[in-house]
């Protein structure tokens, strides 16, 4: 799986009342909430998001509740992976749960600037910044994960396995 796109970025601690605040809970629609990603720090930001454009952002992404509206408004305001240099455990699953791409790196944070574009590799576990050529390696997916994202998430994926039994 190959993705390309413009960097947004943000620093460490980015919590999910940040990715999508608790008031606009009441409704798990994807286009509803992805109008609502990131309002709180950036109003506008499902606005300015271009289809597969990417968030770079510090440790500990995704901290705070366990709901897993958080990668779903990431991924329906257009973002194509999350990468960070952690991120809180269960947001991690929830977003492959999702079908959202989240990749680990500590060291790109430094060497990226916001509005730059990246090209990500997930099979060949590559990072390249084509505007200064530095390439980043980072884990590359396994299959079965590989699977899960390009079914769309977990709950797809299945439904997929179960027709083609």
């Amino acid at each position: 799986m190959k993705l390309y796109g413009r960097v947004w970025k943000f620093g460490d601690n980015i919590d999910t009342d940040i990715i999508i605040p608790a008031h606009y809970l009441h409704s798990s629609d994807p286009d509803y909430l992805g109008k609502h990603c990131m309002k709180p720090i950036r109003p506008n930001f499902f606005k300015r998001v271009k289809i597969g454009d990417i968030i770079v952002a510090g440790k500990n992404f995704g901290c705070g509740s366990s709901r897993e509206h958080a990668p779903i408004a990431i991924k329906a305001c257009g973002i194509g992976c999350v990468i960070a240099k952690s991120f809180a455990r269960i947001f991690f699953r929830n977003a492959i749960n999702t079908g959202l791409p989240v990749i680990e790196n500590s060291e790109l944070f430094a060497f990226i600037k916001e509005g730059e574009k990246l090209h990500v590799n997930l099979l060949k576990g590559i990072i390249i910044n084509p505007a200064t050529e530095k390439k980043f390696e980072i884990q590359p997916f396994p299959p079965f994960l590989q699977k899960i994202i390009s079914a769309g998430g977990l709950m797809n994926y299945i439904l997929k396995f179960r027709r083609q039994k």
